[in-house]
C-alpha cells in the first residue's frame, strides 16, 4: 500500500491537533481531518469555554510549540480551595487548600481560553511542514490492511497510511467503525458551563464546592473573570438553561456566593450531558484511540483534556521509540505498549471521578460530616496536601517524556 501519511487522525478539536504536532516532532508525516470549516474552527470570538490545564500539560504544550502561543492570555492558578455545603449557606468549615507554594514546581496549572487554544493549535500545525490539514471533510468508511489502513470520505476522497488514529470525542465513529465497544453509565447530570465577569480580583484562586445536586467549579480567567462548570440534575439543568440571562444569574448568586461581589454573565452559555465511558480496549488493528475517543469522564477534578494530553505525550514516544528501532508503528504490539501504558492510569481516574462525584452529590448528614472530616484531615497533613497537589498538577506517575 502506498500512504498518503504516516498518520491519519480523525478530529480536528484539541486532542487531534495535539496529537499531530507531537507525531510531527517525532519525524511522523500526518493527515489530520477535520469535520469543521477552517474558519468554524478559528473563530476568535469569547464564547465563556476555558480550560484548567496541569502543569504537566503545559510543559507538553511548550514543547510541541503550542504554549508560546498563548502564554500571555493565560492565568496561573495559584491555590485550589475545596468545600462543601449547600446554595444559600455558610460553607463547611473543613475544607481543603492547596497553595503553589508548598511544591517546587510552581503554578500547580493555567486557565486558557478555548478560543486561544484551539487558535494556537491551528497557526502551530499550519506552521508543520509534516502536517496535511483536511477541514470541512468526515469519514465514512475505514479499512485496514497488513500494511496499513485506508479511509473514505465524504467528499470522495480516499486516504491510506500506517496507523489511524481516532481523536473523535465520546461517540467516536473511528472507534465504533473498529467494532470497539464501550463500558459506562449516564450520571443524570448535566454540566452548565458559562463565563462570568466579577467585581473582586480572584487572586489566581480555584474552587471547587460540592453541593449536593453536583459540584459548582470556578476557575480563574485573566482579570475579574471566571468560567463556571456547574452540574445538576438533568432535567433542572434544562429548565435553568432555558432562563434569560438575568433569571440564570439568580439561579446562580446563591450557589456562587458573594465573595467575589457581584456578578454577571459574558460570552454564551454551554450544557454537556454527563457520563462515564471508556473504550473496552484503546487499540485495534492499525488504530489507537486518544482522549475522550478513549476515556470519557466526570470534569469533578478538571481531568479529561489533561488525561487526553497524557495520552498523546505516551503515545508519541512509544510511536517515536519503534520508528527508531526500525519497528511497523501500526503493528499491533507496537499499539499495545501505548495501551498498557494508558489503561491502568485512566481507568484508575475514571473511577475516582466516579466515586468522588457519588461521595459528595448526595446530601446525607452522615455522609456530610464523614467526608468533611477527611478533607480536614488531608489539609491538616502537609505531606498528603503536597501528594494531592502533585496529583491535580500531574506530576505523579509514568510521565511521558513530553511532560517531564
Amino acid at each position: 500500500m502506498t500512504h498518503d501519511s504516516d498518520i491519519l487522525i480523525v478530529g480536528g478539536g484539541l486532542n487531534g491537533p495535539a496529537t499531530a504536532l507531537a507525531l510531527a516532532r517525532a519525524g511522523l508525516s500526518v493527515t489530520v481531518i477535520d469535520a469543521l470549516p477552517a474558519d468554524v474552527r478559528s473563530d476568535a470570538g469569547f464564547d465563556g469555554r476555558g480550560y484548567a490545564l496541569a502543569l504537566a500539560s503545559v510543559r507538553l504544550l511548550r514543547r510541541i510549540g503550542v504554549w508560546d502561543r498563548v502564554a500571555e492570555n493565560s492565568q496561573p492558578m495559584l491555590e485550589i480551595k475545596v468545600t462543601d455545603g449547600r446554595a444559600g449557606e455558610t460553607p463547611s468549615p473543613f475544607l481543603m487548600h492547596f497553595d503553589h507554594a508548598e511544591i517546587e514546581e510552581g503554578p500547580m496549572g493555567q486557565m486558557i481560553e478555548d478560543r486561544y487554544l484551539r487558535r494556537a493549535l491551528a497557526e502551530a500545525m499550519a506552521a508543520e511542514a509534516r502536517i496535511t490539514v483536511l477541514n470541512g471533510d468526515t469519514v465514512v468508511a475505514q479499512s485496514v490492511a497488513a500494511d496499513g489502513v485506508r479511509i473514505d470520505l465524504s467528499s470522495g476522497r480516499s486516504l491510506s497510511g500506517r496507523l489511524l488514529i481516532g481523536c473523535d470525542g465520546r461517540r467516536s465513529g473511528t472507534a465504533e467503525r473498529a467494532g470497539i465497544r464501550r463500558t459506562g453509565w449516564d450520571y443524570g447530570q448535566t454540566a452548565l458551563v458559562c463565563a462570568i465577569a466579577h467585581e473582586r480580583p480572584h487572586d489566581g484562586v480555584a474552587h471547587q464546592f460540592f453541593l449536593p445536586p453536583g459540584p459548582l467549579a470556578i476557575l480563574p480567567l485573566p482579570g475579574n473573570r471566571s468560567s463556571i462548570v456547574w452540574s445538576e440534575a438533568t432535567d433542572r439543568a434544562a429548565a435553568f438553561q432555558a432562563l434569560p440571562d438575568e433569571d440564570y444569574l439568580t439561579v446562580l448568586r446563591p450557589r456562587f456566593g458573594d465573595f467575589l461581589g457581584d456578578i454577571r454573565l459574558e460570552g454564551g452559555r454551554f450544557t454537556y450531558p454527563l457520563n462515564l465511558t471508556v473504550a473496552n480496549s484503546f487499540v485495534g488493528e492499525r488504530l489507537a484511540l486518544v482522549g475522550d475517543a478513549a476515556h470519557g469522564m466526570h470534569p469533578i477534578a478538571g481531568q479529561g483534556l489533561n488525561a487526553g494530553l497524557r495520552d498523546i505525550g505516551a503515545l508519541a514516544q512509544v510511536l517515536k521509540e519503534a520508528r527508531t528501532r526500525g519497528e511497523d508503528i501500526g503493528a499491533l504490539p507496537v499499539l499495545r505498549r501505548y495501551q498498557e501504558w494508558r489503561r491502568f492510569d485512566t481507568a484508575a481516574l475514571a473511577m475516582a471521578t466516579d466515586f468522588s462525584n457519588r461521595l459528595f452529590s448526595n446530601d446525607s448528614s452522615a455522609i456530610r460530616l464523614v467526608r468533611d472530616l477527611g478533607m480536614g484531615a488531608i489539609n491538616a497533613l502537609p505531606r498528603l496536601r503536597r501528594g494531592f497537589m502533585r496529583e491535580a498538577a500531574g506530576l505523579t506517575g509514568d510521565l511521558p517524556e513530553l511532560m517531564r
